[in-house]
């Protein structure tokens, strides 16, 4: 067997906690935690690929082994790459308190519906939309991925930042602060979690599934859902068919442009996506962040219009949806195509439009297709008959990067 076992947050490792290993692995501070058995072998964690191999020789010949590591090593941890290369069966794991249910046992908060994302290593950008998009979200840090950057990405995004650092130590530090003040400080190397709040939100209902709150029971809502200006909204038949292609989920950035009602932003938003919607009319830009606020769901509006206002925005979506843009449309369409890392779907209902706008999408390096949506609603008749009302044909058309080029994402 593989012993793995986790330190915990404020409890320390018990000394004889190696005892009868004929080699141990771990880090530097856990290996000197311990008694170590007399003539056992030592690795110190750096990087994990020569790690694993020497426990591959120890198992390989039935010698006993035991991994240290930090809180719960089954979270975040060492448990999957060993698990990965040895079988579950073979591991005898057991958890410490996590840095995670640390923290939020020290500002007082239940944890069973936060998001938790690990920058340790990873792009930070998952992370920051997660943030935008959910009232409760955890971020495992790293260097270069810590709370100044990841309150200089969130900006003023209504939100509260707690770090947490050096838990369990007497060193140990929980600050409130805000985006800004986060990004103006350095937090040095001792950060152990920085959770990100919407105080308003944090306290959800209960709920019986953990994790963040379930996706919505249904998509493509009718256009009662929302509020909007002489029926200038993208009908729920273009809805439904513009989200299945832009594919909005968790950790995903989505523009919505020339927004409107912002009717397609907030469905992207109800289905896990941070948004930012640009919208040129102060009308407009009220409309939408009533609709967010109607659905409980964050979307960031933009005041301004495209194509000029898309260089105010500096992170590349990963998928835009094009819903205005009149005699600008090519010009819109363009320069969303250059940054989109995922998808473009434009929304038109001017024949005249749709080659300058496939054009647009075919030159941006996207393969493109699409179609000319034609629908007819039940409606009733005087008598208690029913007849099909035609609603006014629109054209869709969709650009999708293909999967792995990324030249022409703008830096």
């Amino acid at each position: 067997m593989i012993t793995v076992v986790g330190s915990g947050t404020g409890a320390p490792l018990p000394e004889d906690v190696a005892v009868g290993a004929e080699l141990v692995v771990g880090g530097r501070r856990h290996l000197d935690a311990v008694r170590l058995p007399e003539g056992a072998r030592t690795v110190v964690l750096g990087a994990l690929a020569p790690a694993l191999d020497t426990v591959a020789e120890y198992v390989a010949e039935e010698r006993p082994v035991t991994v240290l590591a930090s809180g719960d090593p089954g979270f975040f941890g060492i448990v999957r790459a060993l698990a990965e290369r040895f079988g579950p069966e073979r591991l005898d794991v057991r958890p410490g308190v996590s840095s995670v249910a640390a923290a939020f046992a020290r500002v007082g908060l239940p944890w069973d519906d936060a998001v938790v994302a690990s920058a340790h290593g990873r792009d930070l950008r998952t992370a920051v939309h997660l943030c935008r998009a959910h009232p409760k979200v955890a971020v495992l840090t790293g260097p270069g991925a810590g709370p100044a950057e990841l309150g200089a990405a969130l900006g003023s995004a209504g939100r509260v930042l707690v770090v947490a650092s050096a838990l369990g130590s007497a060193e140990e530090r929980v600050e409130r602060v805000t985006p800004a003040e986060a990004a103006a400080r350095d937090w040095g190397a001792a950060v152990s979690v920085v959770l990100c709040l919407d105080e308003a939100r944090a306290l959800g209902p209960v709920r019986s599934v953990a994790g963040p709150r379930p996706g919505p029971a249904g998509w493509a809502l009718d256009e009662a859902e929302f509020a909007h200006r002489d029926s200038m909204i993208t009908k729920f038949e273009v809805r439904a068919l513009a989200l299945a292609r832009l594919g909005p989920r968790p950790g995903d950035l989505v523009w919505d442009v020339g927004a409107g009602s912002g009717s397609v932003g907030v469905e992207c938003a109800r289905l896990g996506a941070a948004v930012t919607a640009v919208e040129r009319t102060p009308d407009g830009v009220g409309r939408i962040r009533a609709n967010a606020a109607a659905h409980g769901v964050d979307v960031r509006v933009v005041q301004g219009a495209a194509p000029a206002a898309l260089s105010s925005l500096d992170e590349e979506p990963d998928a835009v949806f094009v819903g205005g843009g009149g005699r600008e449309l090519p010009a819109i369409v363009a320069a969303c195509a250059r940054r989109a890392r995922r998808a473009v779907v434009v929304a038109m209902a001017a024949l005249d439009r749709v080659p300058a706008a496939r054009r647009a999408l075919l030159d941006a390096g996207l393969d493109c297709d699409g179609v000319l949506l034609q629908s007819s609603r039940l409606a009733p008749l005087p008598g208690d008959v029913t007849r099909l009302a035609a609603a006014n044909p629109v054209f869709l058309l969709w650009g999708v990067r293909p999967h792995g080029r990324t030249e022409g994402v703008a830096p």
